[in-house]
This record gives C-alpha cells, structure tokens and sequence, in this order.
C-alpha cells in the first residue's frame, strides 16, 4: 500500500506493517489503520517515533515508549478492553504515549494517561484510559536531555 503523507512523503507499506485500532484513538475514532515510523538513520532504536495515520494521510502523532523517560511505567487496564488484542506477552506487548510538541520544545510533555497499546503478534491495538492517575501532560524534554547523555 502506498501513501503519501505530509512528513514523509510518499511511503510504502506491507500490511505486515498495519496496526488496526478498532476503535480509532481518542478523538479520531474513523482513523484505524496505523503505521510506526521511525528515524532510519537510528534504526529501531530511535527514541520519538511517529504514529502515521493510512486512512488520513496527513495525520501522525509523534510517540514514545514511555519506559525510556519512567522505566517503571506500568498502566493500570481493565482486561476486557485489552482482550480483543489478543493474547498480550512481554514479548509483543508494545506501549506507546504520545507526545505533544509545543512551540517552545522544552515544554514537551507525553499522556500517560491514554497509552496505545499494541500487540505486535497481532497487530491489533488500542488507546486506553489508565484506571490510575497517571499525568496526561507529564514534562519529559529534561529527561529526554539526560537520556541522551546517557544518565548524566
């Protein structure tokens, strides 16, 4: 499938590579059909990546995998909204945040109140409301800084 987005270009996608939401992400419930995109330069080990809509093309929402900013994140999720996932592992338990990026970077923040979360055996996935209180505007540009340099 190819697609042509407003930050990438035209793209090329395997449906190997298609998350479904079922139900969209908050907000845009008719967008369903995701891509991830990272930085090919720093391979899968970019830290922000982007949640690239195919069924609007000019939609993409920056992403992270919250554990790299708070490696105890662990969202709290009713298992009835987790089982049309499918069976969820270590292994192919993806969770992403988003990020919102404002005009002045150093006010970055990510909700870790509403994760996706995706099965990559499955490719299926959701964004969910956490049953704790997580921050839906937590900073993280200092953390970031000092993930890059390494924990300094």
């Amino acid at each position: 499938m190819k697609v042509n987005t407003r930050l990438f270009g035209e793209i090329d996608i395997t449906d190997d590579k298609i998350v479904t939401l079922e139900k969209g992400i908050i907000g845009f419930p008719d967008l369903q059909k995701f891509t991830l995109i990272f930085d090919l330069d720093k391979g899968d080990a970019g830290v922000i990546k982007w949640f690239q809509s195919l069924d609007e093309p000019q939609f993409a929402l920056p992403v992270i995998d919250p554990t790299v900013i708070l490696p105890d994140y662990a969202p709290s999720i009713n298992d009835e909204l987790l089982q049309p996932l499918g069976e969820l592992t270590d292994d192919n338990l993806l969770i992403l945040v988003t990020i919102k990026v404002p005009e002045d970077i150093k006010k970055m923040t990510v909700n870790l109140r509403a994760p996706l979360i995706i099965n990559a055996d499955t490719l299926k996935g959701g964004q969910m409301i956490t049953e704790d209180e997580n921050d839906v505007r937590f900073p993280i540009y200092d953390l970031l800084q000092k993930n890059a340099k390494g924990g300094e």
